[in-house]
């Protein structure tokens, strides 16, 4: 289990290096990180979740307020 565990740490920092060599450098040229379509995904992905967190916050408030009413 040890040996699993710093085997998943190990390639965590590997994946850190590998983005500080490649992707901070590219992204102080001015390149970009994401294509076109990977930046469509990000906005969706935002718009899901803030969506997702609307949703939830409603269904929070609309819960602690009839909670409130039976107390």
């Amino acid at each position: 289990m040890t040996a699993m565990i710093v085997g998943l740490i190990l390639c965590l920092v590997l994946s850190f290096a590998v983005m500080g060599l490649v992707a901070i450098p590219a992204r102080r040229e001015g390149r970009e990180i994401l294509t076109a379509r990977g930046e469509r995904v990000v906005v969706k992905v935002r718009e899901s979740a803030d969506g997702a967190a609307t949703r939830t916050s409603g269904l929070v408030s609309s819960a602690s307020s009839s909670k409130r009413k039976a107390s």
